[in-house]
C-alpha cells in the first residue's frame, strides 16, 4: 500500500492520463466522472483496500463495486496501474473484442470487476447482498460501493440504503462521487436531492462528508469508516466534474462526450505539469 501523499498524487495523475487516453483512443466514453472520482478510488485501490492482484478472486479480499458503471475507465486505469492486467491493455478500450467494454463486464471482463454494472441505482444493492454475506460467513472483508450524485435519483439506492441500516452493515462503504452535475444538468436542476446528507443517517448510517480531492480526507475518511461499528457508512465526497482538464471542470457537456486527439494533448501537457 503506499502511504505518501505525494506517492498516491502522482498516481491519481497516471490515472487520470490513463482515462484521457483511452478515451481519446477510443473516440468514447464517460470522461467527466472519472476524472472527479479518481482521487477517491486511487486512494482506496493504492491506500487501503485488501486485495491481491495476483489472485483476484481471493475469499478474503475487500470488494469494490462501481455502481456507476460508464465511468469504467477509472476502474480499468486503477486495476492496471495495481497490476491485474498489462498497462498496454488499456488502449483496446471499447474496441471489437477487447475485455475493457464500455461498462464493466463481470463475465467477459478484466480480472478485478467484481460485478456488471452500467444500469444505474443497481450497484448498492449488489453490495448490501455481499456485505450481508460476508456477514454470514464470518468474515472480516469490506464492501466498497462508488455512486454517482445522480444516480442517487433511483428508487433503488434508497430501498438498498434502508435494506444496509436495517441490517447494520458496518462492512459496507458507499461512496458518493458529489460533483453537482449529471447527464441533463445540474442534480439540483434534475431532481434535488437535499438534504442529502441527512436523508442517509434517517436510514441508519454514519456519514462523513469530505472533500474529494484532498488525499489525506479521502484516506481518513476509509479509516474512519472501517472504525465504524454497528452502522453503514457512506462517504460523500465533495467534486468536481473533469478534475485536473481546466476546459473540462465543472462542464456538464463532458459527462459522456470524447475528447479529440488535440484536446487529449493538451489535456495531458495540463495533467503533466501538475
Amino acid at each position: 500500500m503506499i502511504e505518501d501523499t505525494k506517492e498516491l498524487e502522482e498516481t491519481a495523475t497516471l490515472v487520470r492520463c490513463d482515462i484521457v487516453n483511452m478515451i481519446a483512443e477510443a473516440g468514447s466514453g464517460h470522461p467527466g466522472g472519472a476524472l472527479s472520482a479518481a482521487d477517491l478510488m486511487v486512494a482506496l485501490y493504492f491506500g487501503h483496500l485488501i486485495h491481491d492482484p495476483k489472485n483476484p478472486m481471493w475469499p478474503d479480499r475487500d470488494r469494490v463495486i462501481f455502481s456507476k458503471g460508464h465511468c469504467s475507465t477509472l476502474l480499468y486505469a486503477c486495476l492496471a496501474r495495481a497490476g491485474y492486467f498489462p498497462l498496454e491493455e488499456l488502449f483496446t478500450y471499447r474496441k471489437m473484442g477487447s475485455r475493457l467494454q464500455g461498462h464493466p463486464s463481470r463475465l467477459k471482463g478484466p480480472p478485478g470487476v467484481e460485478v456488471s454494472t452500467g444500469s444505474l441505482g443497481q450497484g448498492l444493492s449488489v453490495g448490501v447482498g455481499m456485505a450481508l454475506g460476508l456477514k454470514m460467513d464470518k468474515k472480516d472483508a469490506r464492501v466498497y460501493v462508488l455512486m454517482g450524485d445522480g444516480e442517487c435519483d433511483c428508487g433503488q439506492i434508497w430501498e438498498a440504503a434502508m435494506s444496509a441500516g436495517h441490517y447494520k452493515l458496518d462492512n459496507l462503504c458507499g461512496i458518493v462521487d458529489f460533483n453537482g452535475l449529471q447527464i441533463d444538468g445540474t442534480t439540483e436542476e434534475v431532481m434535488n436531492l437535499m438534504p442529502f446528507n441527512e436523508k442517509w443517517r434517517d436510514f441508519g448510517w454514519h456519514v462523513i462528508d469530505i472533500d474529494g480531492h484532498d488525499l489525506k480526507e479521502i484516506a481518513g475518511a476509509y479509516q474512519e469508516a472501517e472504525g465504524t461499528k454497528g452502522m453503514p457508512t457512506v462517504i460523500v465526497a465533495r467534486t468536481s466534474k473533469g478534475r485536473g482538464v481546466s476546459f473540462m471542470e465543472c462542464k456538464v457537456e463532458w459527462h459522456g462526450r470524447a475528447l479529440s486527439k488535440e484536446q487529449a494533448e493538451l489535456a495531458l501537457k495540463e495533467l503533466k505539469q501538475k
